[in-house]
């Protein structure tokens, strides 16, 4: 039996579907992402916390709900949310302590402050803190108070490599001690950087992402393609297009290969990235492929295309877990998979 259970939650609003009635369930060890638009997760999130109710269906933490007891289940649940506040005249060792003491915590707060990495800012005051600095001390809270379900709200929107460094580091501690972990995010490459079980939620269901499959997909692609080609040799001769088009309202607006930052593929929507604006594309993926790899752009992933002249860091994570970290105002970061750090190490002559 999972730590959290949803058992055909819906919610409409008046006659508009926020989510169709949908069934998830995250045992212990597991962490699930749900990738959403804002509407979704923060309606979802919600009800899942008691602001709100569910149209029909029902939220289990270990088989309690809310409506039979709500201290009891809230005990159950920690919460990293956007909008979670801090006391900041309080030092970073005095709202440690504070925790400490309302979760009735053994863990000791040098230890919590080292885990976080803000041993040079422990007598500072909170408000002095970076945005990324203060996010760690919500980090520091779900630690002492230890529950059996976490729920993360954008966990790394807008927090720099470091921070989310830390926070990566936190979930895998977490994960080990037997707890279940629910991420909700509009962030492809946050969901994929914590976990490979990806869901999407929208007006139109629950859908399971199929990120694993990605290596997969490839060799039963050139498999395919022997078999229908046979022994015939094909050569593809590549074709340079001076232009990509894209559609902004009803006008087609080309651009030039340079300018693209990355591409996203969305809903079976390609999405092309300029300077942090998203136009859509009415080629697919693999279309874009082959007309941009002349001017060095380098399929990623498999839900990704990425110019690699606007490449500053490649960032592992873990064995598995990689990014790669742009040059733009925004430093996008988008994920690069297992097989493709192989071929991109490959690509730059490392070993």
């Amino acid at each position: 039996m999972g730590i959290l259970r949803i058992s055909e939650l819906e919610k409409h609003n008046e006659h508009t579907v926020v989510f169709p009635a949908f069934n998830l369930e995250v045992s212990e060890r597991e962490v699930v992402a749900i990738h959403a638009s804002t509407n979704v997760r923060t309606t979802l999130l919600n009800i899942i916390m008691g602001g709100a109710s569910a149209s029909n269906g029902v939220v289990y933490i270990n088989n309690e709900t809310i409506e039979k007891s709500r201290g009891t289940f809230l005990a159950k649940i920690g919460g990293f949310f956007l909008q979670d506040g801090l006391y900041e005249r309080l030092s970073v060792k005095e709202h440690l302590s504070f925790y400490q003491s309302i979760y009735g915590s053994t863990l000791a707060v040098d230890e919590v402050i080292r885990m976080v990495q803000l041993e040079g800012k422990r007598n500072q005051r909170v408000g002095k803190l970076s945005f990324s600095e203060q996010r760690r001390i919500h980090f520091s809270r779900l630690l002492f108070q230890n529950p059996d379900f976490l729920i993360f709200e954008e966990p790394d929107q807008n927090i720099d490599l470091e921070t989310k460094r830390i926070f990566l580091k936190l979930v895998r501690a977490i994960k080990e001690k037997g707890k279940a972990m629910l991420v909700l995010t509009g962030n492809m490459e946050s969901a994929l950087a914590i976990t490979d079980t990806v869901y999407r939620l929208d007006d139109k269901g629950f859908h399971t992402l199929d990120i694993r499959a990605e290596d997969n997909e490839k060799d039963l692609a050139e498999e395919k393609s022997k078999d229908e080609l046979g022994n015939d040799e094909v050569i593809v001769q590549p074709v340079r297009f001076e232009k990509i088009p894209t559609k902004v309202n009803e006008k087609i607006v080309l651009f030039d290969p340079p300018e693209i930052d990355y591409i996203e593929s969305s809903d079976g929507q390609s999405l092309i990235f300029i300077k942090g604006e998203s136009y859509p594309c009415m080629f697919t993926m693999t279309d874009l492929e082959i007309r941009l790899h002349p001017y060095g752009f380098f399929r990623c992933h498999r839900s990704y295309i990425v110019n690699l002249q606007k490449v500053r860091e490649v960032v592992t994570w873990t064995r598995n877990s990689f990014t790669l970290v742009l040059t733009d105002d925004k430093k996008s970061s988008i994920p690069l998979s297992k097989t493709k750090m192989a071929e991109l190490k490959g690509m730059l002559g490392l070993k």
